[in-house]
């Protein structure tokens, strides 16, 4: 069984909320330190040994740059010309085998599945799989035929073992 999709194209704003919230919740813990800091710049202030802000204001910036150099990535990443085609329009041909990426009718490439690290099932939005990090491929809901591809390409992530 095969599941054919209507051609669509990802969208920027879409792909920078994805990988952006993808990798802040993979990273989450390195906002640990800077969090970390603050207390102890508001514990030494408060208990009169070192009364001075700079150590809080300094790991509230801090974070504010980890986060902010994130989402600068992925927003040039949208920019760039070798990743133009990212972003342009692509049938998709999905069977147990492979993905087939189609250009057009006699056009295209194949992804094979050993390359997908996993998969999700997003509630709203259909299934994202990914392939590295700022690399993925999101089929929406709206982009299925009908109900019946919707399910089958959910059995044929599930019996590749991408998702529960």
């Amino acid at each position: 069984m095969i599941v054919k999709t209507k051609k669509f194209a990802l969208d920027k704003k879409k792909y920078i909320n994805l990988a952006f919230t993808r990798q802040i919740k993979k990273s989450w813990q390195w906002l640990l330190i800077p969090l970390a800091i603050m207390l102890l710049g508001v514990g030494l202030h408060f208990s009169g040994v070192y009364k001075n802000w700079w150590i809080l204001i300094s790991a509230f910036i801090g974070g504010l740059l980890y986060i902010a150099f994130w989402y600068i990535q992925f927003y040039a990443a949208t920019q760039m010309e070798q990743n133009a085609q990212m972003f342009d329009k692509f049938a998709y041909e999905i069977d147990s085998r492979q993905i087939m990426i189609k250009v057009n009718k006699r056009e295209g490439g194949v992804i094979k599945w050993d390359t997908i690290q996993s998969a999700e099932k997003l509630e709203d939005s259909g299934f994202l799989l990914n392939i590295a990090r700022g690399q993925f491929l999101h089929f929406p809901k709206n982009v299925f035929n009908s109900d019946h591809d919707l399910k089958l390409m959910d059995n044929i992530l599930r019996r590749k073992g991408l998702i529960d």
